[in-house]
C-alpha cells in the first residue's frame, strides 16, 4: 500500500512539474523559474488535493466521469491561481494564459495519473505472477 501510494505521489509529482515546464515552453506570458518550479510543483500537489477532497467529501456526492473530470479542471484552476499568488518565481501574463496553462496543466497530470495507475497495475500482475510461479 505505501509502494503503491508513493508511486502516484511520484507520477503526480512529475505530471505537474512537467505541466508547469510545458506552460512555460508553450506560452509566452507564462514563466517559473527554476528554484519556483520545485516549490510551485509541492504547493500545486498540496492544493489540487485538498480542492480535490474537499469538493468530493463536501460538495458532490455521487460523482461520474463527467464530473470528475470538471472537478479535476476546477480544482486544477484553483490551485493554478493560489500557486501563482504565492510563489513568487512564477508569472503568469493575464487571465487569457489561465484557460490555456489550466488545460496543459491537467493533460500532463491526467497521462502521469493514468502511466502511474498503469505501473501499480504491472507490478501487482508481476507479483501475482511470481508467486504462481513458485
Amino acid at each position: 500500500m505505501l509502494r503503491r501510494w508513493g508511486t502516484r505521489l511520484a507520477f503526480s509529482l512529475v505530471g505537474i512539474a512537467a505541466g508547469l515546464l510545458l506552460c512555460t515552453a508553450a506560452l509566452s506570458s507564462f514563466s517559473v523559474s527554476a528554484a519556483a518550479l520545485v516549490e510551485a510543483t509541492l504547493l500545486f500537489w498540496l492544493v489540487h488535493i485538498v480542492v480535490q477532497f474537499l469538493a468530493l467529501k463536501v460538495l458532490i456526492r455521487q460523482p461520474s466521469v463527467a464530473l470528475a473530470g470538471l472537478l479535476a479542471l476546477a480544482s486544477t484552476i484553483i490551485a493554478l491561481l493560489i500557486v501563482n499568488a504565492i510563489v513568487s518565481g512564477m508569472h503568469i501574463g493575464g487571465p487569457e494564459t489561465y484557460v490555456p496553462a489550466t488545460l496543459i496543466i491537467w493533460a500532463c497530470t491526467a497521462v502521469a495519473d493514468a502511466l502511474g495507475t498503469r505501473r501499480i497495475r504491472d507490478e501487482r500482475a508481476d507479483r501475482r505472477a511470481e508467486r504462481r510461479d513458485r
